[in-house]
């Protein structure tokens, strides 16, 4: 049931804001957030498959899950054939949104730097992109003047953090600091100069932070090192978020309820799995390249017509099947397909650790995961011990093992839970909220605002 005091509803997006730093005994000193955990409700917010940016806030806000969705990352299959690909930034997204289904009952929104939203599509109010953008100097904001308006009075519009896989961290951490002001800065302004039934921002320094940060502040990653001077970093970044909400608050009334939410979590990252290398060694992709040093597997010439299954790397890896009839020079028999995945599956989830230990990977199929599959999916999802390792893509190496990220230093994998806190004033009374999933978000904020949920949502409203 709808609140009749709540006239406006406010989302504070923390991308990869992670429940262990925000609630329960290890949770940081983050006043504002326990302060709105306690006038309402808070929880874990379990993601969507593949717990990563995109798709997970798309899902979150669509009420949709990817298969739904059509994407599964942030470059993705466009076809069958072997290089087709595109990048899913707003121009993939063919399900409304949350502001556009308010834009159709008349109410206004302010959108700030949510994922997908490069190239700006029109909506009754006002966006500015988020990090898909090629460079700053495309079109960001809608309306287009925006971006003039935002500069003079804030100052240039940031997308992301530039370079955050670095070693040079001293840098870094301002430029992630310089990013969050300038994100909070934004959104201060919006809520403050245009009537707005509906707001939403999304932070990405969080991530940003947890991925070059990790290894100095959590006692359980193998590179940690205790009393170096990077330890309190999280910490006191979480804090100064937290300064932030409280600021944003400050500037809402009792009739607006506001939502905390993040897209996933993250925990420490072990090390990675180099799976195309996997795959050659097991007799599964041919190259025709010298591998006496790294490549990408996308640099390399591969042989198609010996090759049964390749995969692109990231947080978790996505395995295709060169199937016949499907691919262009599919190896795999179509009638064989099911039985060759079934067996591809047990395979990769029997990888064990560098000791010889399981490594506790999990395997999933998209049709066991969605409620339906568009576009092209990967053949099999798999999270290489369970999240801990990262899938690497690179090939030439004597070992399937790395402790060294190939796409720069990264400390931190993602993890399914994120969080949530709503005060929707009723008076919850700071009650926890449990089995709350990402695309519960979406009908939540419809319900809020008085505006029918549609019947092809697949979440439901938190009550």
């Amino acid at each position: 049931m709808r609140n009749p005091k709540v006239q406006k509803v406010l989302v504070i997006g923390l991308d990869c804001a992670t429940p262990q730093f925000v609630f329960g005994p290890g949770g940081f000193d983050l006043p504002n957030l326990e302060g709105l955990a306690e006038r309402g409700c808070w929880g874990r917010l379990e993601s969507c498959h593949p717990p990563i940016t995109v798709p997970a806030w798309t899902s979150m806000l669509s009420g949709k899950d990817p298969g739904t969705l059509g994407f599964y990352g942030f470059r993705n299959r466009k076809d069958h054939s072997y290089d087709g690909l595109f990048t899913a930034n707003a121009t993939a997204i063919r399900e409304p949104r949350v502001w556009d289904i308010l834009s159709r009952h008349g109410k206004k929104s302010v959108v700030v730097g949510v994922p997908q939203t490069y190239p700006p599509k029109p909506l009754n109010g006002w966006l500015t992109a988020g990090f898909l953008a090629p460079s700053d100097a495309a079109d960001l904001t809608y309306p287009r003047a925006l971006r003039t308006e935002i500069e003079g009075a804030v100052g240039p519009y940031m997308l992301d953090v530039a370079g955050f896989r670095t070693e040079e961290k001293d840098g870094l951490l301002e430029r992630i600091y310089a990013f969050m002001e300038n994100r909070f800065a934004t959104a201060r302004y919006l809520l403050e100069t245009k009537a707005w039934d509906f707001a939403i921002m999304v932070e990405m320094g969080v991530d940003r932070l947890h991925h070059a940060f990790w290894k100095f502040c959590d006692p359980a990653h193998p590179k940690y090192e205790p009393g170096n001077r990077y330890e309190p970093v999280i910490r006191e970044y979480y804090q100064a978020v937290d300064r932030q909400v409280g600021e944003l608050l400050g500037l809402v009334g009792d009739d607006t309820a506001v939502l905390v939410v993040s897209d996933h979590g993250a925990k420490a990252m072990i090390g990675g799995l180099r799976v195309n290398q996997w795959l050659i060694d097991e007799g599964l992709l041919a190259v025709e390249d010298d591998l006496s040093a790294p490549k990408r597997i996308e640099d390399c010439t591969v042989d198609w017509g010996h090759t049964q299954a390749w995969s692109t790397g990231g947080y978790y890896a996505r395995v295709f099947m060169n199937v016949a009839g499907r691919e262009p020079n599919g190896t795999i028999p179509a009638e064989r397909y099911e039985a060759a995945r079934d067996e591809l599956a047990g395979r990769i989830a029997a990888i064990p650790g560098p000791d010889g230990r399981p490594l506790g990977t999990k395997v999933c199929k998209p049709e066991e995961v969605y409620r339906t599959v568009r576009g092209v999916a990967p053949d099999l999802i798999v999270y290489f011990g369970d999240l801990e390792w990262r899938s690497v893509g690179t090939v030439g190496f004597d070992t399937i093992y790395t402790f060294d990220n190939d796409t720069g230093p990264d400390d931190a994998n993602h993890d399914y839970h994120g969080i949530l806190i709503m005060d929707d004033r009723t008076g919850r009374g700071g009650a926890e909220i449990e089995g709350a999933q990402l695309m519960d978000v979406a009908p939540t904020v419809l319900e809020l605002m008085g505006v029918p949920v549609p019947d092809d949502m697949q979440g439901r409203a938190i009550r």
